[in-house]
């Protein structure tokens, strides 16, 4: 029996286009993409082996890229971290495997996100377009993030919910200005205790941080709706979108 590759398909024009590479050796994955995803505003080329992507990464570098962890000639993980050497193209990872460790694995060795199979195609072209905000965001783009009434301002480190002024510790805020930095990407918790403390705390030190982060961030901690948890992997920032 097959295994189910869609749920939840919608329709959804979108005005500019993005070029993705889709590197996956399942002909259907790729057939359903470049069906629907340029509904969704993106230009789609593809790849059935690690080889022929490194090749169109030469020949015609995309905006992002969609990477299927099980290639028949290239171990995925080592095919995401190779990329990573040679460009800055946000990488999101499609697989079937969900195992934190290698989720946790290929967020570490560099992929702006991670999607598991079966998967809703509205879902994934948000998470591709976030992946792409990001880029441009370390590029150059204003530092500055809102989503509803929180609005952080890392230039002028200032962060307001509504009309309220919010004050934070320099840890504290060193932490907020990572997510921000990485708005909509899954931070996992090594990369948090390596960016903030150079890995000379643990995890459990981190998630004292979080836990007063999101005192002063949100309206209810208990129930955060700006910086979530991803269960054994880490925190994420929640964009507008």
């Amino acid at each position: 029996m097959a295994r189910p590759v869609l749920r939840g398909l919608r329709s959804a024009m979108t005005g500019t286009s993005t070029k993705v590479l889709v590197i996956d050796d399942d002909r259907l994955i790729r057939r359903l993409l470049r069906s629907v995803l340029p509904q969704r505003g993106f230009i789609v080329s593809e790849a059935e082996t690690g080889g022929a992507a490194l090749k169109l990464l030469q020949s015609d570098p995309p905006d992002v890229i969609i990477l299927d962890l099980g290639l028949p000639d290239f171990n995925g993980l080592a095919l995401l971290r190779h990329i990573r050497t040679e460009t800055s193209i946000p990488i999101v990872v499609l697989s079937y495997t969900n195992a934190t460790g290698t989720k946790v694995e290929a967020l570490d060795g560099g992929a702006s996100d991670y999607v598991t199979k079966p998967f809703h195609v509205d879902e994934l072209a948000a998470r591709l377009h976030v992946a792409v905000r990001h880029r441009l965001q370390r590029q150059g783009a204003a530092p500055v993030f809102r989503n509803g009434e929180l609005s952080i301002d890392l230039v002028r480190r200032r962060i307001k919910r509504g009309a309220t002024d919010i004050r934070l510790s320099p840890t504290e805020f060193a932490i907020v200005r990572l997510l921000v930095m990485s708005a909509g990407k899954v931070l996992t918790h090594d990369q948090v205790l390596r960016d903030i403390w150079n890995r000379r705390r643990n995890i459990d030190y981190l998630r004292v941080y979080m836990r007063q982060v999101r005192k002063r961030l949100e309206v209810d901690p208990g129930n955060p709706q700006y910086i979530l948890t991803v269960p054994g992997v880490g925190y994420q920032l929640q964009t507008a979108d």
